[in-house]
């Protein structure tokens, strides 16, 4: 009997000792229409190869069924989803990891909204915002300009993108266009010298850029990286130091992989 014991001890701590394979995490469904809504309106996914498409997708999936889409007097349809989803993995495709744990909710607009998230009247100019205070975690987006952006492409705007960069930029603790958990330290210094450099060319009218950029630094990171991932190979031709600092801070080289697809 001591015996039989001793050897259920030993099968136990082996049991225990083996290092044991991981097994793999099971695939998300996707719905046929969401590749289908992706194909036809997100250049960024058209442009990756089979494996990346795949990996796109699931990532967009991740984030749908943990991100809340509310729409506010209006239906939030599918085609929303898809947008809104490919506008927060665009930024962080780069990042085998990334999950965002600042924000539960987005609610959806159809329109432009004021700071009382009026509907109506004058001095709505507010297509996208992050909540902060009660909003905390919660992210307030125009559908009508989330449509357009996806739509289009020779603007160099995409406001799903934008609003998204701006939760990559506040995963820091910070809304100041120095996204320290991507940039490495050697980038900083560049990163904040050419930004105000660009700022003051924007404000004296000798840019590209699109004017909003100058508001701030938040500002000038989103717009940039608006036109980062809109325009890539034109954002290199006009501004190539700005394209490069910001393929090290998103791990992604856009113009390649436009250049490959074409």
């Amino acid at each position: 009997m001591e015996v039989i014991v001793i050897i259920l001890i030993c099968l136990s701590l082996l049991w225990f000792l083996i290092p044991k394979r991981r097994k793999a995490s099971p695939l998300l469904p996707i719905p046929e229409e969401y590749k289908q809504l992706l194909l036809h309106h997100v250049s960024f996914y058209k442009t990756l190869s089979t494996a990346k498409r795949l990996r796109f997708e699931q990532k967009m999936m991740l984030f749908l069924k943990n991100v809340r889409i509310t729409g506010v007097k209006i239906k939030v349809e599918e085609i929303d989803k898809v947008l809104i989803g490919a506008g927060a993995i665009i930024p962080i495709f780069g990042f085998d990891n990334w999950e965002y744990t600042n924000i539960s909710e987005v609610l959806l607009y159809p329109d432009n909204t004021n700071e009382e998230f009026v509907l109506e009247g004058s001095n709505r100019n507010i297509a996208g915002m992050v909540g902060n205070g009660p909003m905390q975690n919660t992210m307030i987006i125009s559908q009508k300009y989330v449509r357009e952006g996806f739509e289009n492409m020779s603007d160099g705007g995409n406001t799903a993108i934008h609003e998204f960069v701006h939760l990559v930029d506040k995963s820091d603790g910070a809304t100041d266009g120095l996204p320290e958990n991507l940039i490495s330290k050697k980038y900083v210094l560049p990163w904040l010298q050419l930004m105000h450099k660009k700022i003051a060319e924007i404000k004296e009218g000798r840019s590209d850029i699109n004017a909003y950029g100058a508001t701030n630094e938040a500002e000038f990171f989103a717009v940039a990286s608006e036109y980062f991932f809109e325009q890539p190979q034109k954002l290199q031709e006009a501004h190539p130091q700005l394209y490069d600092l910001l393929e090290q801070i998103f791990k992604q080289s856009p113009s390649k992989k436009t250049s490959e697809k074409g």
